[in-house]
């Protein structure tokens, strides 16, 4: 990934509050997208929820349609949040607004 620190932590930070398109990501961050490679790497960062598991916003979605209503339950039908846990803020916004 050659996304600076900066701004994978604003993307990440900015997924915590609901943003899961790059619209959504401007709206809540004050974020420069400097060109398509950069872009593509942001949408790749917003597909995703866990980076220690690699596991996707459709596949928590999935689990949280499935009736896993706990970040718990999410990390045991995913394992999404079981590692270093700093996705769980994430997990959590998704399971409240189910998107």
């Amino acid at each position: 990934m050659n996304l600076d620190k900066e701004k994978y932590l604003k993307v990440r930070k900015a997924q915590a509050q609901g943003a899961r398109t790059v619209n959504e990501l401007q709206q809540i961050e004050n974020i420069v997208i400097e060109n398509d490679t950069e872009l593509q790497e942001i949408e790749n960062v917003l597909k995703n929820v866990c980076k220690c598991k690699n596991v996707s916003v459709q596949e928590v979605l999935n689990a949280v349609n499935n009736g896993a209503d706990t970040v718990e339950k999410v990390g045991e039908a995913t394992g999404a949040g079981t590692a270093c846990g700093r996705c769980k803020s994430i997990i959590s916004d998704i399971i409240e607004n189910r998107r």
